[in-house]
Formats: structure tokens, C-alpha cells, sequence
């Protein structure tokens, strides 16, 4: 398209989207000697972003396969405003995720006028530290002058402990990678200092068990954007899931 942006195809239906396909596109990969890593990460920024029921999702994904914006074909261009034409409406949805606004991806924006929203999500625990995080971002810039970032937190009654980190919007995410110098077990133990310190996280509430509540406050002198990381923690069996309900609120300063 140019620089900035290259335009792929890819069928929803081979990363396992429609049930009634699974079973023939697996057959034919056998057939055909093939296989599709659904694992690979830019599979996983397109499992995570599509819209459920849409025919068609366009999304626009970073170099580092990061979900930068995703809107169904069902809801364009309606969700994004009003536009004289498509291409006027295309032309916005690029530019708005290369600026960081993550148009369609459901980004929760607080303002004056609606200073609290809840969200309701899933969060797994991974096989090693910083592998998997269930991320919400929310969107505080509306406050000019600053406020206090208010996110009361709900785990589900499963079995995951949760553990949860707010973050600058900015802040890139630790891989799961060990890094040089530092001693595995002690990188893998996620109450470590060594877990901690890459994360560089603003606040943070450790392990909320079961059907238990905990609270994050961060006070802040000028709107910005945050996002929420939720992960199961160190005392969880691999691959256990439990939900979270999560209510955000700011208080705007005086």
C-alpha cells in the first residue's frame, strides 16, 4: 500500500474460526503435506482481534504483531463516526491506529462526562513468567488536569489466583525469554524483584484468589494511557483459567 503499511489476506477459516471447517481444512493439510502454526504470533494478534460473527475483519497489526486497530465488516463504518464516503472512513481507521488510539479493539475511554466503565474478561496462567497477559486499556486522557485511576477487581470462582499490573499505555510487556545475568528460578518466581522489575509496573495487586476482591489506585497529573495486565500467578497449574470483573473510575482533581 506504502511504507508505512502491507496489505495480506488471511481466511479466518484456517486459524480455526468456523467449527464445520476444522475437520476438512485439517484433512486437506494432511492431504497436502501442509501444516498452519496457529501459534505463531501474528496468528494470535488476529485470533485476539477479530470480531465474533463478522464475515470480514479488517485489522492493522505493528511489526511486532501488535494489535494497533480491528473493526468488523459488520460494523464499518458506523463505529467510527460519521464520514461523507468508505475511503474517507479507511483513511481515519489507519491513521487512528498509527497514532495509538486502537480504533475497534475495545479500549475503555473514561472522561468527565463517563468517568467509569466495567469490563468483564479472562486471564490463564502460563507456563513461564511473562508468557500470557489478558490486557485492558483504558483511556484517562480526557482529564487534563490529572485525577486518581480507581480499579476495583473481581476474580471468578475457578481456581486461578490472579495477579494484576497496571502499566503505562507505553510500556512494552517482558517476554517470556530469561534474560542474560538472571537466575531462571528467580525470574519464574513472579514475586521476585528481578519478575518485577521489567514490568516497571505503576501499581500492582498480588494474588487475588477466588471469588476474592482487591483494588488498584494511582493517582496521576495528567490524562494519560494506561493498560491493565492480568496474568494467573506462580501458585496456579499451568494452563488454569478463571474471569475477572473489573471496574474503572477515575476521580478528576479539583
Amino acid at each position: 500500500m506504502n511504507e508505512n503499511f502491507i496489505n495480506t489476506w488471511v481466511p479466518n477459516a484456517e486459524l480455526g474460526r468456523t467449527p464445520s471447517l476444522r475437520e476438512p481444512i485439517a484433512r486437506r493439510r494432511e492431504r497436502e503435506d501442509k501444516t498452519f502454526d496457529t501459534s505463531h504470533a501474528l496468528a494470535q494478534a488476529i485470533i485476539k482481534s477479530w470480531k465474533k460473527g463478522s464475515p470480514v475483519d479488517c485489522l492493522v497489526i505493528s511489526h511486532e504483531f501488535k494489535p494497533l486497530g480491528g473493526i468488523g465488516y459488520n460494523q464499518f463504518p458506523e463505529c467510527l463516526g460519521e464520514f461523507e464516503n468508505e475511503i474517507e472512513a479507511y483513511l481515519f481507521f489507519l491513521k487512528a491506529s498509527m497514532e495509538g488510539k486502537r480504533p475497534g479493539l475495545g479500549d475503555l475511554i473514561l472522561t468527565p462526562e463517563q468517568p467509569s466503565q466495567e469490563v468483564v474478561d479472562t486471564f490463564r496462567t502460563p507456563e513461564v513468567a511473562h508468557q500470557d497477559y489478558a490486557i485492558v486499556y483504558i483511556d484517562t486522557t480526557a482529564f487534563e488536569d490529572g485525577g486518581t485511576l480507581i480499579i476495583d477487581i473481581q476474580v471468578g470462582r475457578d481456581e486461578a489466583v490472579g495477579s494484576f499490573h497496571l502499566l503505562d499505555g507505553d510500556q512494552k510487556l517482558p517476554t517470556e525469554k530469561v534474560p542474560d545475568g538472571i537466575d531462571p528460578a528467580k525470574w519464574n518466581a513472579q514475586e521476585s524483584d528481578e519478575y518485577k522489575k521489567p514490568l516497571d509496573a505503576l501499581a500492582r495487586v498480588w494474588g487475588i484468589f477466588p471469588g476474592e476482591t482487591g483494588q488498584i489506585k494511582y493517582q496521576f497529573d495528567r490524562g494519560q494511557r494506561f493498560k491493565l495486565c492480568v496474568t494467573g500467578n506462580q501458585w496456579n497449574e499451568i494452563g488454569e483459567i478463571n474471569a475477572f470483573y473489573a471496574k474503572n473510575s477515575v476521580e478528576a482533581s479539583d
